[in-house]
């Protein structure tokens, strides 16, 4: 476990989404944040206390968390710096970016001396299993997307917490950097060699026979021409009973790749049922989640409303408005009484 409480880095960001790793820990680990610590050229907020290295030292942080994303995952100058005198000041840092801090020299030599530990949240296991597609005990639910970046995981806790609410066993199985901090473990799949993703999945999902629930964090997306690799290890690893589709409604264009248009919700729906069905045959799409925060609260609920009629689902916001609905209908699909879905051999 990454020694808490954390100090949440910005840095000079400006790019909403590239903060997505802090952003996150805000919202869901709240209580172990002490601050934020971003530069006067950085425009973002996660409407905690400002504070740089030593005020957060003082406030009590153990650890500098560098919960942002740049071009390339690359370990800048300026990052370096920051982090440098966080060590100085005694604390830890942790990264989730694709250039490791193990590997940068400077890092490894002030850490050691100052007796404090760099974390590199995206190191897979040293050893993973290549998917079998074996039927396995349990019920599991897995959330797509129209694309990367769209609310996979704020869906996935904001369904957990529902379930937890109700007095339904529901764990949380992180798949990406930001929910491994939050969750405290998990597997980075973006780091996972691709022969291994699905297999990754069946070992981070076990068999359960408890009429509890694994919900599994997706990445990525079918219809994104960079990362569907990963999307389809993930959906055959799953073996899921349940998927909800996951959208950010404000988008147009593939992050990052603006000549590519989202699909269709229901084209996308259709694909990902289809991808599915490998391992899971019965598998059953029990919701859509939509990413409403750059809308109003009229036009987000009335988007909901048309978008659930349209494809015959459940739809919501499950961060801001709760995920009650698509836990309604998934209790209502999978009532404890009925044996788990599993899949095929």
């Amino acid at each position: 476990m990454i020694p808490g409480p954390f100090l949440l880095y910005l840095g000079h960001s400006d790019d909403d989404v590239g903060i997505k790793t802090s952003r996150g820990l805000a919202a869901f680990r709240r209580d172990d944040c002490v601050g934020e610590w971003r530069h006067d050229d950085c425009p973002l907020t996660l409407g905690l206390p400002r504070m740089d290295a030593a005020a957060g030292h003082a406030a009590g942080a153990r650890t500098l968390v560098l919960g942002i994303a740049n071009a390339g995952g690359r370990l800048e100058e300026a990052l370096i710096a920051d982090a440098l005198l966080a060590i100085a000041e005694g604390m830890h840092v942790a990264s989730g970016l694709h250039q490791r801090l193990r590997d940068e020299p400077r890092l490894v030599t002030t850490a050691a001396q100052a007796g404090v530990q760099l974390f590199d949240v995206r190191d897979p296991p040293a050893t993973l299993p290549v998917g079998t597609g074996k039927r396995r005990a349990g019920k599991r639910l897995l959330t797509v997307g129209t694309d990367c970046s769209v609310g996979k995981m704020y869906a996935t806790l904001s369904m957990r917490d529902a379930l937890q609410r109700r007095g339904v066993t529901a764990d949380f199985r992180a798949t990406g950097q930001t929910g491994i901090l939050i969750a405290g473990e998990g597997v980075p799949l973006d780091a996972v060699v691709a022969d291994f993703i699905s297999g990754a999945i069946e070992m981070l999902t076990p068999p359960r026979n408890d009429d509890g629930w694994d919900l599994i964090e997706g990445q990525g997306s079918l219809f994104h021409p960079s990362f569907a690799g990963v999307s389809t290890g993930l959906l055959h690893g799953a073996q899921a009973a349940a998927i909800v589709l996951c959208h950010d409604p404000s988008r147009a264009r593939m992050r990052g790749l603006p000549h590519y248009q989202l699909p269709d919700l229901a084209e996308c729906l259709a694909a990902n049922l289809q991808v599915a069905r490998l391992t899971s045959p019965d598998v059953q799409a029990v919701g859509i989640a939509l990413n409403t925060v750059k809308l109003d609260e009229d036009t987000a609920r009335r988007l909901c409303a048309t978008t659930g009629d349209a494809l015959g689902l459940p739809c919501t916001d499950p961060y801001r408005f709760g995920a009650e609905p698509i836990v309604d209908r998934l209790l209502q699909c999978f009532a404890p009484s009925t044996p788990a879905t599993t899949a095929s051999a």
